[in-house]
């Protein structure tokens, strides 16, 4: 993901450790690419609930200003070969827009979307099962594919 890219874009992140290594990637990429970010653990993110009964959550504000963009960027740390809590909590909550009706149009407009992720870790290379859960994800949605980019977190001796 080096070339400047010609899509409108935004970064999704989340890190347990602000200003550490997620963020400097995200400001790297962020730089070279003019985007817009926006930092999950920012937000109020309820877990999904079947009875939709959520509490002064960021949610549906989070996701539908995410609508206007073209390319979405996800950007987390690898933990236990997995994302953060909040980013899992985001995705999770999507399950709001397939269960109901009225939400369901937003959640066709994914189709027309591509996504990226971007990862880092002290591995030189982030499992596959770490990337596998967003193209998985995002693909069932209709979301194509771009490419994934990952930053060892390794010093050299």
């Amino acid at each position: 993901m080096q070339q400047k890219l010609k899509r409108s874009t935004v970064i999704i992140y989340s890190s347990a450790r602000k200003n550490g290594n997620t963020q400097a990637h995200v400001n790297s990429f962020a730089e070279q690419n003019d985007v817009r970010t926006i930092c999950l653990d920012d937000y109020k993110i309820a877990p999904y609930c079947y009875n939709k009964n959520y509490k002064s959550d960021d949610f549906y504000a989070v996701f539908e200003a995410l609508l206007k963009y073209d390319h979405w960027v996800f950007a987390s740390p690898v933990y236990w070969y997995s994302t953060t809590v909040q980013m899992k909590l985001f995705i999770d909550r999507i399950t709001d827009y397939m269960d109901d009706e009225a939400l369901k149009p937003k959640l066709r407009t994914l189709r027309s979307k591509h996504f990226s992720v971007l990862s880092n870790a002290s591995s030189t290379e982030a499992p596959a099962c770490f990337v596998e859960q967003f193209k998985n994800t995002f693909s069932y949605l209709g979301m194509q594919f771009i490419n994934h980019h990952h930053k060892s977190t390794q010093k050299v001796a």
